[in-house]
């Protein structure tokens, strides 16, 4: 099924953070017009929920791609590390098993302040560089399927 259809799966976890990150990924989204419905923004518990969430909306076969925001900042343990790595590859291997763009967007930082700053309404918004990825990754995707 071809579409040029979107998603965005976000953790409930750091609102204060992920609301910036989903602010600037639908700013994205639309700019390159590929606007995200809210009925095509679906929550996730955490950061480490995302993959599943993420593999279960690829497999659907209605998006182009994933858009994938969360926030884990480190704390005084080693939970940090699992979450982050079990995020990522989580990520990386739902893409992989879906053939589907699954673009990560969730930050990894070491303080609440580096949160604040890669979730602000600006040009460094991580949010608004998954969706990019996301879209140009589709693209790329469509190309390579043309030709097959």
């Amino acid at each position: 099924m071809t579409t040029h259809r979107f998603a965005v799966a976000i953790s409930r976890f750091n609102p204060e953070v992920t609301e910036g990150l989903l602010a600037g990924a639908l700013a994205e989204f639309a700019q390159r017009g590929a606007p995200v419905a809210q009925a095509d923004v679906f929550e996730a518990p955490g950061a480490f929920e995302l993959p599943l969430i993420a593999q279960a909306l690829a497999r659907t076969g209605r998006y182009a791609g994933i858009a994938c925001l969360g926030c884990v900042i480190k704390g005084d343990t080693a939970h940090f590390e699992f979450i982050s790595a079990g995020a990522a590859w989580g990520l990386v291997s739902a893409g992989l098993a879906t053939e589907t763009p699954i673009a990560f967007g969730v930050l990894t930082t070491y303080t609440d302040e580096q949160a604040a700053i890669r979730s602000r309404d600006d040009a460094g918004n991580k949010g608004r560089e998954a969706a990019a990825a996301c879209v140009e990754a589709a693209a790329t995707l469509r190309v390579i399927r043309a030709a097959a």
